[in-house]
């Protein structure tokens, strides 16, 4: 069954079939909704209902405050009836944005002992529009899609690099750990996501766990590139000091005065590292977040108590950006 959603305050209104979630219906009628992992875990696609009847996961992502107050996320609420919404923000998308094509690896390294880089490079002549922070998805001969964070600012068009840690029993990280090679040609459509730089005066902190790191690389560079005057601190965090992969965040802090760095590490402290978890570093060095705007990228267990904890310390939840890294088995643990 087909049902109508309207957006609150406007003429906004699209068809969403019973079976789909309101985010997909959204994008199939050219609407663009905030959202980021699309798997119910990092809330950015967080919306109140006004009006009608949903089957609705929230998980542990939505407050019971906020469920009380017809909060749901969009990318796991299906219609039971016509449908009021009131997102905080809607816009068409660009029909010539996104695009699918087939691109072919120009390099891969393994730079840790759990993460392979790889670098594709996009047809002759092809360039794609996309922004920091933004992700694509590979698809699989199957038809299967997996999402991954572009590493490489904006004016790098030409390709795309991305951070591929290694999950065990992963079909296709294994592929890309075990078999994967240069020359070698995988099919991506990009770009999606909304895990980029929103405007504020702010001072800004960047919580990175693992290949959390990508997304953030790829803001980090547009905004030097750009001169963004706005002060940065990066916390990036690993079990150990082979986890921190890159030593880009080091020569940022030497190259710019108004960015740091604080690598962290949580299981085998080392002289000139701060050791335990991440986001408790920036917590040991704010008693206070009132006053700064955070972007935090890892998996669910580090995003979800990041939001918790920086919540208590003062952070305004409009000032709280996140992308969690799911796996598959991540859903069905959620689900």
């Amino acid at each position: 069954m087909t049902f109508t959603v309207s957006v609150a305050d406007s003429v906004i209104k699209f068809p969403c079939d019973s079976r789909e979630t309101v985010l997909a219906a959204a994008q199939r009628a050219g609407y663009e909704l905030p959202y980021s992992c699309r798997k119910g875990v990092c809330g950015t696609c967080k919306c109140k209902l006004t009006a009608g009847d949903v089957r609705a996961y929230a998980g542990d992502t939505l407050t019971e405050a906020e469920k009380a107050a017809g909060q749901v996320l969009l990318c796991q609420t299906r219609p039971r009836s016509d449908l009021v919404i009131a997102p905080r923000e809607i816009k068409k998308i660009d029909p010539f944005a996104r695009r699918t094509l087939t691109a072919r690896v120009f390099r891969i390294a393994r730079v840790a002992d759990d993460v392979t880089f790889v670098h594709l490079r996009f047809p002759a002549g092809i360039r794609i529009h996309f922004k920091a922070g933004q992700n694509l998805e590979v698809i699989l001969p199957d038809g299967e899609r997996r999402n991954f964070s572009m590493a490489n600012p904006p004016h790098e068009s030409d390709g795309v690099q991305l951070h591929i840690r290694h999950v065990p029993n992963g079909v296709f990280t294994g592929y890309v750990y075990d078999k994967l090679a240069r020359g070698d040609l995988l099919r991506v459509e990009l770009p999606f996501g909304n895990f980029t730089l929103q405007e504020s005066d702010k001072p800004i902190l960047f919580v990175a766990g693992s290949t959390g790191f990508a997304p953030i690389k790829s803001i980090i560079e547009d905004a030097l590139r750009q001169n963004n005057p706005r002060p940065m601190t990066l916390y990036w965090g690993a079990r150990t000091r082979r986890g921190l992969y890159s030593e880009l965040p080091r020569k940022w802090g030497a190259l710019n005065p108004r960015f740091a760095y604080i690598p962290v590490l949580s299981d085998a402290p080392e002289a000139g590292f701060r050791s335990g978890l991440v986001h408790q570093a920036v917590l040991a060095d704010h008693r206070s977040l009132a006053g700064f705007q955070a972007y935090v990228c890892g998996p669910p267990v580090m995003t979800t108590a990041a939001k918790r904890d920086f919540f208590a310390a003062g952070l305004p939840p409009e000032q709280f950006f996140v992308d969690a890294f799911t796996t598959r088995a991540d859903e069905v643990a959620t689900h």
